[in-house]
């Protein structure tokens, strides 16, 4: 099944070819088999066309070289008895004998020559001299250029060559024409020229060029067998490792690598393996720590819960009748009563901080407006801001419709925000936008207070960890608020982000999904505001849901 899947995906990929560049491209990055195979034969194979054309290139000269020597030197052999002939024979004043003379040098200059065509033509120099024709035998005149012919009456003691295309049984072939002089007694110089066929060459020259390419072919595809079946030699190993110590990140901790040999992949594979022993033991001994912690935290915070609740009962029937004490023992009275609450709520942070160390958090579900939860926060906050001077504004153009969530957690997450923000933002307005769109719903909590610097905003979210140590908390709060809320998001499959700007304020947005384990696409709310301080004005001010029309949670349209 598997093996039909790859195929079927590989055939529609080579049908597909216009997205053959970006597989490519995604192979060149990520195969290195791939890459040094492609490197390999695009180097090789220029080498091997270079070396190829060059050898081409000499042959082909070498050829045409030796050709050209065979021809000069038969057309001046055939010359040079032909003029032997003429200057032994005593002819006296007869122009018969003469002419008969000539045609028989006419016949020895085709007998004595390789040449594939003949042609002879008389140089006009004495008007006096016996009138003898020339001759053509196979080599018309229209094949030899002016330029040769002029060389050839220009130097009576030199042989001239050209480079021209024969006719051959009606078909061009490359040919060579050699001319020089010959001096006919009585007549005066004739221009010999002969014509010869180079279509054996060429033959033999498109023959070797055809073995070049051939062989140069037969070379790349023999180098890139080669190639790969090196590449696979040494890829093989590093391939292996690589999902191997894919496998160990994603915590199969048990998984290691085959090691065959003595060689230095062997020995690579031996130290990844030896590497891979050390960070699983490392690693169950931090966990069994890490348990052990958690154990104890758990065990304690437990163990604590009892003497607390009778503490937290003495402190309550204490501070119920501080009025009847001193004024020392009143206001002593009183912190013990806010430390004992303070210290309850450390136990209970403490307590959920070890159930998502141990993964035993379950979410109990239930269809919930966020803009409902925003709404009833907002309004158990409102004495809270109001003795901090500060302004609670709702603005909810979506988030209504119900989406499955833990109401109880995601309550707890917008209290926190909401207090964070009260705490820090210096008795200015705090608003809370809610909205939604087609795969998440989101809520975000906007203060105009201090703000924080980015190195501040990336550890908001650790335990423990504060701003400024040396501020007072008038709210109170543990420090693991924001660690909780931030688990509280992620245990939804959401995210928590912050954006802040030292001088402008802070703003919290917390993104669910509608659906699945996981938001997916852009939050409604985006995590840097679009708007200044100045811009919120009336727009902010909290929507009455009483003034909404009573179908508007069965219409979406506010979605």
């Amino acid at each position: 099944m598997a093996a039909t899947t790859a195929t079927t995906t590989a055939v529609a990929v080579i049908r597909d070819w216009r997205g053959w560049p970006t597989v490519t491209r995604a192979l060149w990055r990520r195969s290195l088999r791939f890459r040094t195979l492609t490197i390999t034969l695009l180097l090789t194979s220029t080498a091997i066309l270079i070396t190829c054309v060059t050898m081409a290139l000499i042959i082909q000269n070498d050829l045409f070289e030796s050709r050209k020597k065979e021809a000069l030197e038969d057309a001046a052999r055939s010359v040079n008895q032909a003029q032997t002939t003429l200057d032994a024979t005593a002819l006296g004043d007869d122009p018969a004998a003469l002419r008969e003379l000539w045609e028989s040098v006419q016949e020895d200059l085709g007998r004595n020559s390789t040449a594939d065509g003949l042609a002879g033509f008389r140089i006009n120099v004495d008007e006096e001299a016996v009138s003898l024709s020339g001759f053509t035998a196979g080599l018309s005149a229209n094949n030899i250029s002016p330029a040769l012919r002029t060389r050839v009456v220009k130097f009576d003691d030199w042989q001239s060559w050209q480079s021209a295309s024969l006719d051959v049984d009606g078909r061009a072939v490359p040919g060579i024409i050699v001319g020089q002089q010959l001096q006919v007694p009585e007549a005066g110089p004739f221009e010999v020229y002969f014509a010869y066929d180079l279509a054996n060459a060429d033959n033999t020259l498109t023959f070797v060029q055809r073995t070049l390419w051939i062989a140069g072919i037969g070379l790349v595809a023999i180098v890139a067998a080669i190639s790969f079946v090196v590449l696979r030699t040494v890829s093989t190993p590093i391939v292996e490792a690589a999902e191997t110590s894919a496998r160990l990140a994603s915590g199969d901790l048990g998984v290691r690598i085959d090691v065959h040999g003595e060689d230095e992949i062997a020995t690579l594979g031996r130290s990844f393996n030896a590497m891979a022993d050390s960070i699983e033991s490392q690693i169950k001994e931090l966990g069994e720590l890490s348990l052990v912690q958690q154990r104890f935290v758990s065990d304690v915070s437990h163990e604590l819960r009892t003497p607390l609740t009778t503490i937290r009962l003495a402190a309550d029937m204490l501070n119920d009748q501080r009025e009847e004490f001193d004024p020392t023992t009143a206001r002593t009275t009183e912190l013990l009563h806010t430390q004992v609450q303070r210290f309850e709520t450390l136990l209970s942070d403490l307590l959920e901080i070890s159930r998502y160390d141990a993964g035993s958090v379950q979410l109990e579900l239930e269809a919930t407006s966020l803009a409902h939860l925003a709404e009833d926060i907002i309004e158990q906050m409102q004495p809270l801001a109001d003795g901090r001077g500060s302004e609670l504004r709702l603005v909810a153009p979506g988030g209504y419709s119900p989406v499955e969530m833990d109401p109880r957690r995601v309550r707890r997450v917008l209290r926190n925000l909401i207090g964070n923000a009260i705490e820090h933002g210096e008795g200015r307005p705090i608003v809370v936008t809610v909205d939604s769109n087609q795969h998440a719903v989101a809520a975000g909590v906007r203060d105009f207070g201090l703000g924080m610097d980015p190195a501040d905003a990336e550890r908001v979210f650790d335990r423990f960890w504060r701003a400024d140590p040396s501020r007072q908390r008038t709210i109170g709060g543990t420090g693991l608020g924001l660690s909780i809320a931030l688990g509280d998001a992620t245990l939804h499959g959401g995210t928590l982000g912050v954006w802040s700007q030292l001088g402008v304020g802070t703003n919290f947005v917390l993104t669910l999904p509608r659906r699945g384990d996981a938001a997916d696409g852009p939050s409604p709310i985006p995590l840097e505001p679009q708007e200044p301080m100045s811009e919120i004005g009336d727009a902010t001010q909290p929507i009455q849901l009483a003034d909404l029309p009573a179908d508007l949670f069965d219409r979406g349209s506010i979605e």
